[in-house]
This record gives structure tokens, sequence and C-alpha cells, in this order.
């Protein structure tokens, strides 16, 4: 009788230390020796710096892929770091493209006060040449609508915070940073078409050669009205084209679907790098986009004329594009003199020549 008690209570002690043992390895998270460790210094941590979980959130912070249930690119990271390398880039980057710009515009209105208009002797009859047709100029104006736009609405998003912020207060500025991000993102697709476009139209007179050379030489002429006889295009207008269009513009666009389209599934590193190139090539292309806007509208008398109705007088022609305008006269232009075209003539046909200024 004793025997069989015996063997009993050592059968029950037996199956209870089995099931403690299985209902501690059930609850512990350690699955090798390795684990068992780290779980250990947790707790102990825990003990000795309640709230400091400091292994914890370095493991968090690493940007290594742990487990996650939710499908997706990157879902099993939850802190980027390179995040944080971005932010801190970010804020100088802005701060510098402003100075940067507002030094552009600045230096403009100063050499405006100093300089004044750039402006040519007329004659009063004489005939006038087709600088533009009108597929030239509508290629021009898709491109600079859009480009202006996209400029405008990203320095809203861009230095807003900065400089409108103050100035309008948050619910103001809230709907127009809102406002500003649809149209970014609406209008930037355009660039697609109207940059390829403008340089289809326009290559085939940028050719750059050892005159453009000479006449960045000859650059303070170009400012004191004795230029560097050029083509139809001067080395200026031809680093503009180059620079702002073909490369700049190239690099907004190309950054810019990377920044609009996520559903892409590039990583976040992809979009931050994105960002960083799409606001330096944003702001270099404004800083020159500023000197050709200026010398198109209020710096040069009868340029911004050329691009709205497409036609000069040889007189304008002879003083800023002096081989171009030989080569009108010679035939060996594709450029021809017309005539002057009756009262309410439609648009796209010659337009009377300028008339002189009084005295």
């Amino acid at each position: 009788m004793l025997a069989r008690i015996v063997r009993r209570g050592s059968t029950f002690v037996v199956a209870l230390c089995i099931l403690t043992f299985g209902c501690a390895m059930a609850q512990s998270p350690a699955v090798n020796a390795t684990d068992a460790d780290y779980a250990a210094q947790q707790q102990q941590r825990q003990v000795q710096q309640p709230l400091n979980n400091q292994p914890l959130w370095s493991e968090v912070r690493s940007g290594q892929p742990q487990f996650t249930s939710i499908p997706g690119r990157e879902t099993n990271v939850l802190i980027q770091p390179r995040g944080q390398t971005w932010r801190a880039l970010r804020s100088p980057l802005i701060t510098a493209g402003g100075f940067l710009l507002a030094l552009a515009i600045g230096g403009l209105a100063v050499f405006y006060m100093i300089r004044g208009k750039m402006d040519y002797d007329r004659k009063p009859g004489e005939r006038v040449i087709e600088r533009f047709k009108p597929i030239d100029r509508y290629a021009h104006w898709l491109l600079a609508i859009t480009w202006v736009t996209l400029a405008i609405t990203g320095l809203i998003l861009s230095i807003g915070k900065a400089v409108l912020l103050p100035l309008i207060g948050y619910t103001l500025f809230s709907l127009l940073a809102v406002f500003a991000k649809n149209v970014h993102n609406f209008i930037g697709p355009v660039l697609i078409v109207a940059v390829p476009l403008m340089f289809v139209r326009y290559v085939r007179d940028n050719g750059i050669g050892i005159e453009d050379l000479r006449w960045f030489i000859n650059i303070i002429g170009y400012f004191k009205g004795h230029e560097y006889p050029s083509g139809k295009f001067n080395a200026g207008e031809k680093l503009v084209f180059w620079f702002v269009l073909v490369l700049f513009s190239t690099i907004l666009v190309v950054s810019g679907l990377v920044l609009v389209f996520p559903n892409f599934d590039q990583p976040r590193s992809t979009m931050q790098t994105a960002n960083i190139v799409h606001m330096v090539a944003a702001y270099l292309a404004l800083a020159l986009a500023c000197v050709h806007i200026y010398l198109g509208t209020v710096g040069m008398t009868g340029a911004y004329r050329a691009m709205r109705d497409g036609y000069v007088d040889e007189s304008w022609a002879a003083h800023h594009h002096a081989r171009w305008y030989e080569d009108v006269v010679a035939g060996r232009a594709r450029e021809t003199f017309v005539q002057p075209p009756p009262e309410g003539a439609p648009d796209g046909a010659a337009v009377p020549p300028m008339r002189q200024r009084p005295a």
C-alpha cells in the first residue's frame, strides 16, 4: 500500500515538473542561448533603469528589416535612419536655394536701376523679319507657362513655411500649400511633352562653336550696347537652352516622377535622394531662368515682341544678332523679310514694325 502511494506520488511530481517546464518554455521568447541572454539583459535593464530600453530602440533604428504581417515595400522597417540625414540636409539646402534666388532677383533689380532697358536705334518704316514661326512660339509658351507655374508652386512648398506663414497665418497658408501641392503634382507631367517639343524645335540653332566662346569673352560689350556678333541665338541664350532646358528640366522631370508616383514601389531612400536632386536642380534652374525672363521682358526692348508675335525689325536683328541678320539678308537663313500686314491681321501674320519713340 505504501509502495503504491509512493509510486503515484512520484508520477505526480514528475508530471508537475514537466508541465511547469513546458509552460516556462512556452512563455519565454528565447529559443537559443543568445536570445535567452538578450532577454535576461532586457529584464535586468528594466530593473536597474526603468523605461530605458536602449538596446531595443537601437535595434529598431538600425534599419534592418524585421517581421510584419502587412505586405508592401519596407513595411517591415519601422524607422529608417537615413531619413534623419535627409531632414538634416534638406533644410540648409532650402535656405541656400532661397538666398541664391534672392541674389539673382536682387542683382537683376540693381542692374536695371543702373543700366536701364537695353535699347537700340530704330528706323521708321523698316522691314520686319519672321524670327519665330507659330509652332516655335507655341512650344516656347507651353514650356514657359508650365515652368513658371511649377516654379511658383514649388517655392510655396519649399520656402513658403519660412516666408509666407508668418505673414498670412496658419489657416490661409495651409489652404495655399494644399492648392500648390495639387497644382504642382498635376501640372508637372506636362513637362514630359513640353521639354522634348521645345528641344526638337530649337536644337538646330543652339549648336556651340568657337564664336560662342568669343561672345562670352566680350560679354561686357553686351551690357554696354556693343554686342559681339552672334547667330540666331547668342552664347548666353544657348547656355540657358542646354542647362535650363536640356539638363535641369530633364533632371526635374525624372526626379519629379519618382516623387509623384510612389506606387512604382521605390524605397524611401530613393525618394529622399530624388527630393534632394529635384530641389538642387530647381533652384539652379530658377536662378538662370530669372536672367532669361528679365532679358526677354523688361530688360531688352523688342525681345518680348519677338516671342509674342514672332517678328523683329531689321535694326533689332542687326544690333543683337549681327551674323544671323547677315544670313537673312544674304538668303542663307530659313527666316525671311516680310511685309507689314493690313489692320486686324490674324495671329501668325507679320505685324507692322514698332513705331519710333518720340524724342
